[in-house]
């Protein structure tokens, strides 16, 4: 830890810093210059006039806006494609079952219970991955089970978990249209995400 901040009101005065680059780390864009936004922060503070005109920064604005709609949407294509072309391939592995709603699953254990129904509760065990791997969610890494309504859960999920006996364990391959769509989940889970997850089906309750 830095002793450079000594006083209440420097602890304070850099806490504030913290948290304004924590909001602009969270909503940045290629170029962030932070000596810029120093210099409008002081300046705004101290009520001087705008070093640059209000018209030139409406435009930059809107230009920086601009580019960044157009990054999201390259790189929401590029997911698109690659779930797309992962899922294609997919289909293909022995084991693997596809749906009429392009639903993809392969059966780890089958179990012997209930099957649950859409107005079923259930618990379950699941661990949640990008297709190349990455973990997103898991209630296995946290060590507890989630409950949920059958209905309450991403498409993909409502119509895998009604095929599954209580007892049972399924590779889910779930594509963009039957997990999070166009929107993605905040920042967890990006537009256009095909997702994979290992589901333990616990019990209904």
């Amino acid at each position: 830890m830095s002793d450079k901040f000594t006083t209440v009101e420097q602890q304070a005065s850099y806490g504030v810093g913290r948290q304004l680059g924590e909001q602009l780390a969270a909503n940045s864009f290629e170029g962030l210059d932070i000596p810029s936004v120093q210099a409008g922060l002081a300046d705004a503070f101290e009520g001087k006039e705008s070093a640059v005109a209000m018209e030139t920064l409406h435009a930059a604005f809107s230009e920086i806006s601009t580019r960044i709609k157009q990054a999201q949407e390259a790189a929401a294509e590029a997911a698109a494609a690659a779930g797309n072309t992962f899922l294609e391939e997919n289909a293909k592995r022995d084991g693997v079952v596809v749906t009429d709603s392009g639903l993809q699953y392969e059966v780890i254990t089958e179990g012997t219970g209930e099957k649950p129904s859409y107005e079923s509760t259930v618990r379950t065990h699941y661990h949640g991955t990008f297709i190349d791997g990455n973990v997103f969610d898991s209630s296995v890494t946290r060590g507890q089970p989630a409950e949920f309504p059958v209905s309450g859960v991403i498409a993909g999920w409502t119509e895998a978990l009604q095929l599954m006996p209580v007892g049972s364990k399924y590779r889910l391959f779930v594509p963009h249209h039957l997990a999070y769509g166009e929107r993605g989940a905040g920042a967890a889970i990006p537009p256009y995400s095909a997702l994979v997850f290992e589901v333990e089906l616990l019990d209904i309750i």
